[in-house]
């Protein structure tokens, strides 16, 4: 029997690479947050210095200022024995096993500032990793995949979570601090299989674009009055740094569609930041909460996600994502549904399969969407930009959460939370309609 084409695409065996990616990419996320919380916590650290240790995850949100190197700069060897986007694979996840078996060998009682320096290597090596997985992603995919290839990445990178997160304090229920780290640094591995066993994708930088880069910047240079070594540091700044940049700003609409980014995830992350004291305030208890939201909960993400890459292969991108965002805002109003029902766990459970099937939905369609804003010239440095305005956005947009819930009420709070979707929807339906100004650059050669 013959599979419909936009299922079908998940037999695709990119598909299984891109999986393994994605549980690479969020492997370390809750080593470096919740998971590194518990153990600080567990050695009796004072809250104030716990949360300081949250400052380690900067990098997630700062990686498109190192991006344009990785785009661009080919490292000794490794590029040329895998290539671009795989040598600086391998590079970064053998530096993430390294800082995560440095940081295995800390102890937070004695040196807490130093176990703080060892988790902001974690968080660069992460970072960086995922610049490079990212870009392999977009690069390794055509358009049509790009909502089956976002929706396989969710799955994986939900499942390293869930093994960072919860199998990390299973873990930790019979082994030491430590050799819960080292175990999950020799579970980088995974990854780095993955990197020797996949293709490289097309380099995108064509020849003939690097040669147009050059001469432009060899112009702007003799312009300066620069030459020789500076002449040529200067070429380099401009096709690294400059050069993606300015290409995204091809796009007539593209300062529309950065705040639409910024916007789109707004009521979502608003009303998250405030659903684990909502439930404690409602009666539900830690074990209720941790076996909904974690583990029944990942599974309606995933299959929110999966069911997304169907929305945008039958739909397409744009309408995908408006048809998933609107899902999205409605799911918050399940949150109100709870409170009105109370300590109802079968409305927990509803509430919670809701909100995660369309939040699962809406990321994987929003995923495909920046992987189709980017060139394939420039794609590590573009993606990393877009993504690092997301979580931009999400961090002072969720700083706010906790005082609207306080002055408002729990109600009112969630209703006011789904009002905050309505920004981003309506700036998307304008960037879909004709009146728009085309939302793709011109093509380079």
């Amino acid at each position: 029997m013959r599979l419909p084409s936009f299922i079908a695409v998940y037999r695709d065996r990119r598909m299984l690479t891109i999986v393994l990616l994605g549980f690479s990419s969020g492997l370390p996320l809750a080593l470096t947050g919740a998971t590194l919380t518990v153990w600080l916590t567990e050695a009796r650290l004072p809250m104030a210095v716990i949360g300081l240790f949250l400052l380690a995850r900067l990098p997630y949100s700062l990686k498109f200022l190192w991006a344009p190197l990785i785009d661009r700069a080919r490292l000794p060897w490794l590029t040329r024995r895998f290539g671009r986007r795989r040598g600086w694979a391998l590079l970064t996840q053998a530096a993430l096993m390294a800082a995560l078996l440095a940081l295995s060998g800390c102890d937070p009682a004695t040196a807490p500032w130093t176990m703080a320096a060892m988790a902001l290597l974690v968080a660069f090596a992460s970072a960086s990793q995922d610049v490079v997985i990212d870009a392999y992603r977009v690069e390794s995919l055509d358009k049509p995949q790009f909502g089956a290839g976002a929706a396989t990445y969710v799955l994986g990178y939900r499942l390293g979570m869930l093994i960072s997160g919860a199998g990390a304090l299973y873990l930790a229920s019979v082994l030491s601090w430590p050799e819960v780290y080292a175990v999950m640094a020799a579970t980088v591995l995974v990854g780095m299989a993955t990197v020797l066993l996949s293709p490289e994708p097309g380099d995108g930088a064509t020849a003939a674009l690097l040669k147009r880069e050059h001469a432009e910047a060899t112009e702007r240079a003799r312009a300066r009055g620069f030459t020789g070594r500076q002449a040529r540091m200067a070429a380099w700044f401009y096709g690294a740094v400059v050069a993606p940049f300015r290409d995204f700003m091809l796009h007539p609409a593209w300062l529309a569609i950065l705040l639409f980014i910024t916007l789109f995830k707004l009521g979502e992350v608003f009303a998250a930041g405030m659903v684990n004291p909502f439930y404690l305030e409602l009666g539900f208890t830690k074990v209720e909460i941790a076996s909904v939201t974690k583990l029944f909960g990942l599974g309606a993400t995933i299959l929110g996600g999966l069911a997304g890459g169907v929305i945008v292969a039958r739909l397409g991108i744009l309408r995908g994502l408006l048809v998933t965002g609107i899902l999205q805002m409605i799911s918050n109003l399940a949150y109100v549904a709870l409170a009105y029902a109370g300590h109802d766990i079968v409305m927990l459970m509803a509430s919670v399969a809701a909100e995660n099937v369309c939040a699962g939905m809406a990321t994987a369609a929003f995923v495909a969407y920046l992987s189709s804003l980017c060139s394939v010239a420039y794609t590590a440095t573009q993606y990393a930009l877009l993504t690092s305005l997301t979580g931009i956005g999400r961090d002072l947009f969720a700083a706010g959460s906790g005082f609207a819930a306080q002055h408002l009420g729990w109600i009112p709070f969630f209703l006011l939370a789904t009002a905050l979707c309505l920004p981003g929807l309506f700036l998307l339906l304008w960037l879909s309609s004709p009146r728009a100004p085309l939302t793709a650059p011109p093509r380079q050669e």
